[in-house]
């Protein structure tokens, strides 16, 4: 019920405009997001690399409702990747497609991935699932980019019933994916409402993108998870495979636990943390909040304080 509260909220910008009054609501969500502009974005990045961590970096924001604020939204990304190319840093893009203008039209969201794809070169794009009422729609975008442009990723949720069937199709083509649980408030005929039937359905999952069949066709799959239990089934399952730790690999979200990242480093695996930034930051933080209870109680310790 919790959860549910907390993905309602998280559509109704009106509340987060009331917490940004708040100085320390806004000291509390500097933990879970970077900063602002595109300088804070570097920041962090450059600060995860020099702790020896991979990184991915998303300028948040979704449903941009006309041509130019699209444009923008690639311009920021160019930027911010020819920012990342000129320090030397190693880090990978996450899009939004409805950020990229798929509102306004898929032609539009498909230019714009490439502008990005293109001044991204060898570095990865990856493009985010949003809501499923836009997975069809994204996953067709990124078939048609993944002929062209190798760098290109897709996500997939592992709490929608459809994904099985998705990454079935997908995976006889050789992808970079992404497996995530899902943060989307969706209908019980679309996704499994239950925690730990998603956690089932995700370690299904993970079995099928390790599997012999989607390493013999080039699959690289980051497990995007901070539940303990799901990384040590995942990491046994790739060790009774026989999978290097060079052909997958973990993510987090920046600033959720990390007291596993030094855990994880120490037992060989990759670790890829995702840091976001800008000012539309409300809807991802409170999504945030709901995935876990600690979270949550984070902000509201940290709310009571002056």
């Amino acid at each position: 019920m919790l959860r549910s509260l907390l993905l309602r909220l998280s559509t109704r910008p009106e509340v987060g405009r009331q917490l940004q009054r708040l100085p320390v609501s806004r000291s509390v969500v500097r933990r879970f997001v970077a900063g602002e502009t595109v300088g804070d974005a570097l920041d962090a990045l450059a600060r995860l690399e020099s702790a020896g961590l991979q990184s991915a970096v998303t300028y948040l924001g979704e449903n941009v409702t006309t041509a130019k604020a699209a444009a923008a939204t690639a311009d920021t990304y160019c930027h911010l990747l020819e920012e990342i190319h000129r320090r030397g840093l190693h880090a990978t893009p996450s899009v939004k497609l409805t950020h990229l203008g798929l509102d306004v039209g898929e032609e539009v969201a498909r230019e714009n991935a490439e502008r990005v794809l293109r001044q991204a070169a060898e570095t990865v794009v990856w493009l985010d699932m949003e809501g499923s009422g836009y997975t069809d729609r994204t996953l067709a975008i990124y078939r048609g980019l993944r002929g062209r442009w190798p760098n290109v990723a897709c996500v997939l949720q592992a709490y929608l019933y459809r994904t099985e069937t998705d990454l079935r199709s997908l995976v006889r083509g050789g992808l970079r994916v992404r497996l995530c649980k899902g943060a989307y408030r969706e209908p019980a005929d679309r996704a499994f409402p239950r925690k730990p039937d998603v956690d089932r359905s995700y370690a299904r999952l993970a079995g099928m993108l390790l599997s012999r069949e989607a390493q013999a066709a080039g699959v690289y799959p980051g497990f995007a998870t901070h539940d303990e239990r799901l990384i040590r089934v995942i990491s046994d399952r790739a060790r009774d495979f026989g999978i290097g730790a060079d052909r997958f690999e973990f993510q987090m979200l920046h600033g959720v636990r990390p007291d596993l990242h030094r855990t994880l480093r120490g037992s060989g695996v990759r670790l890829r943390v995702l840091v976001p930034f800008g000012e539309d930051w409300y809807g991802y933080f409170v999504r945030r909040l709901a995935e876990r209870p600690a979270n949550l109680l984070f902000f509201l310790q940290n709310l009571g304080r002056r």
